[in-house]
């Protein structure tokens, strides 16, 4: 991973009796701070707390921690420090793919040993560390003769707020965000939570290495104004030693910032656990509709002509998905879905000749079943991926057994693409064939530009999305525009890129497969180039521009190419985009794809091209509901 390391810790054994002075850890730049210290109670010991600074100004203060244990004390009171220990890292790695090509990971550590009054005493380790993108932190109840055993009934991790700034609150991770005042959030708000402080920063309350815990959602805290803490799905039972998933803080001084930080949820995960990786390929996708043997073959040479790697088998090629005898280890096509007929493995055969990957769509039913059977059968197959549908998240067992589906899938050389309520919180650093996963409200659910452009500040802040991108339906013209669709490609990253979600190769089958569903034809329109030369994967992310619900210019770097997308809600507006970032003596071609009524085409969308250096500043003039796409390549010499 071409990384260098440095880690050295002082551990201080101080025996503190009762409440103990302040603790604080320093961001590498010295920009946050977190205090730690006992608030004394009516023991002789106190209880935990914390409190964030950042450039002097107070973020959270007076925040409670502990856990609520079931049948036993909680560990929230009667604490004294035993010792704290600190560490510092700085260090670097590569993914396997991303949105950066280095990610640096750099922090301070502060560890505080915890002991309480009972007899004998419980243990207990907080363990902080500050980023200059944020801070983290997370409970370890060691190995002890007192706690072995241990059901967790809740957690008490506070972000308290000095004031009821607006954030953007949803309640179900495809859901529809409101932007309200802190002391308006109701219980299970769904994380990241972004904040936004009057004059900045700009903040996010986020999960981090959620991987055998119950998921965390937050809820208000009676009697204590503009907090929101921790509220899990369900209780949780460990084994000491176990140390609880990572909370998190992302701060950044706007949006755009804050989402050029979201690495941060990568680094508190453990580094990638494949030897192997070079059979994880991201690429763009193409969604086979008709479920039929010609459906299929028509996909794949449509993938091959416009340079897309996957075609994804969706629900109903084994049957009905909701029918808890479906055997996904047959084809069996639904026939409410599609008369057929479909020879999946004729396909796959033809796919692999011309170098196109097959992603197969299983419903959690057929999941929970089959799953140890149907991995090994689909590697044998030829299958690239899976698609797990509508799987089950929120509790420790579900949470458990999902992340371990994820690990059974690399072992048989699967990728995977988790779908509906799941939201990341990193895993994809660990595993990386985890390329991606829903969570988010994506085209298929006609989400309004504002929706959209307050999930890319929120939800993409987790990780990536698969946001099922839909080009040719009709309701990218009820809701955006054209031009809009093709910045998604930008804007909304994800590993595997699903580029035509309802849309069918002109030489597909004229019955209509995917029932319910609108499908239009592709056309050969000329702005279908961008779709064409986009990546999937990153090499350098900048956003240009951003305000949450509405408006965001992000521009990707992938080898020499720039990538460019601009996204707009609202009202019509004109951004200045500067191309400083291109770096000086070199030129450069921007092929320009923007919104013309007077376009002669069925989409509307006007191609350009001109020159561009360092110096240029281009103008990108988006309509209410618009958007922008830009293809930057070396200009061939002269």
């Amino acid at each position: 991973m071409n990384t260098t390391f440095f880690l050295a810790t002082i551990w201080l054994a101080t025996m503190v009796s009762g409440a103990a002075a302040e603790h604080e850890l320093t961001s590498p730049d010295g920009q946050l701070v977190v205090r730690f210290a006992l608030q004394a109670d009516e023991s002789a010991g106190g209880r935990p707390t914390y409190r964030v600074l950042y450039r002097g100004q107070s973020l959270l203060t007076d925040c409670r921690l502990g856990l609520e244990l079931q049948n036993a004390p909680p560990l929230d009171r009667g604490l004294r420090i035993t010792g704290t220990g600190r560490a510092n890292c700085d260090s670097s790695w590569r993914p396997v793919y991303g949105e950066r090509r280095v990610v640096r990971d750099r922090y301070k550590e502060l560890s505080v040993d915890l002991e309480d009054d009972q007899q004998p005493p419980r243990r207990l380790r907080l363990v902080f560390r500050a980023y200059d993108e944020g801070i983290a932190f997370c409970y370890t109840i060691p190995e002890q003769p007192a706690l072995r055993e241990i059901v967790i009934a809740a957690e008490h991790s506070e972000f308290r707020f000095t004031d009821n700034h607006r954030c953007y609150a949803v309640y179900s991770a495809q859901g529809v965000y409101q932007a309200v005042g802190l002391d308006e959030v109701k219980p299970n708000c769904e994380r990241p939570l972004t904040v936004e402080i009057a004059g900045g920063p700009c903040v996010a309350v986020a999960e981090a290495r959620l991987v055998d815990y119950a998921r965390m959602r937050l809820r208000p805290v009676a009697g204590r104004p503009h907090t929101v803490a921790s509220m899990l799905h369900g209780s949780v039972a460990v084994t000491a030693p176990y140390t609880t998933p990572w909370r998190v803080l992302m701060v950044a001084d706007t949006p755009g910032q804050l989402l050029e930080r979201n690495d941060l949820i990568l680094n508190l995960n453990d580094p990638c656990a494949i030897a192997d990786t070079s059979w994880i390929k991201p690429g763009k996708v193409i969604r086979e509709v008709t479920l039929t043997t010609a459906g299929g073959k028509a996909c794949v040479d449509f993938a091959v002509r416009r340079n897309l790697q996957y075609v994804e088998f969706d629900a109903g090629w084994y049957g009905h998905e909701y029918s808890d005898t479906a055997d996904a280890r047959d084809v069996n096509v639904d026939p409410k879905r599609s008369p057929g007929p479909l020879d999946l493995h004729e396909v796959i055969r033809y796919a692999e000749q011309r170098g196109i990957g097959i992603i197969l769509y299983v419903n959690r039913r057929a999941l929970e079943r089959q799953l140890d059977e149907i991995l090994p059968l689909y590697r044998q197959w030829g299958v690239r991926g899976v698609k797990y549908g509508f799987v089950q998240v929120g509790s420790q067992q579900w949470t458990s057994w999902l992340h371990e589906a994820v690990r059974k899938a690399a072992e048989h050389q699967l990728m995977v693409d988790i779908h509906d309520e799941y939201r990341p919180t990193g895993y994809s650093r660990t595993y990386p064939n985890l390329m991606t996963q829903e969570g988010i409200a994506g085209d298929e659910t006609s989400p309004h530009n504002q929706l959209t452009l307050t999930i890319l500040f929120t939800r993409m802040l987790a990780g990536a999305a698969d946001n099922t991108i839909c080009y040719y339906d009709q309701r990218v013209e009820r809701n955006a525009s054209h031009a809009y669709q093709l910045a998604k490609a930008v804007c909304l990253y994800s590993p595997w890129q699903f580029l035509f979600w309802y849309d069918r190769p002109p030489t597909s089958p004229h019955d209509k497969g995917g029932a319910g569903n609108t499908q239009s034809r592709v056309g050969d329109e000329p702005e279908l180039e961008f779709f064409e030369r986009v990546p999937t994967v990153w090499d350098d992310t900048r956003v240009l521009h951003g305000q949450i619900g509405q408006y965001a210019v992000i521009a990707r770097r992938h080898g020499a190419d720039w990538f460019l997308g601009g996204m707009n809600s609202g009202q019509p507006r004109t951004l200045d985009v500067p191309l400083d970032f291109l770096g000086s003596g070199r030129r450069y071609t921007a092929h320009i794809y923007s919104d013309d009524p007077t376009a002669p085409t069925r989409t509307r969308v006007k191609v350009e091209r001109l020159p561009a250096d360092a110096g240029t500043v281009l103008k990108f003039p988006m309509s209410a509901q618009g958007g922008q796409a830009v293809w930057l390549t070396p200009a061939a010499p002269p």
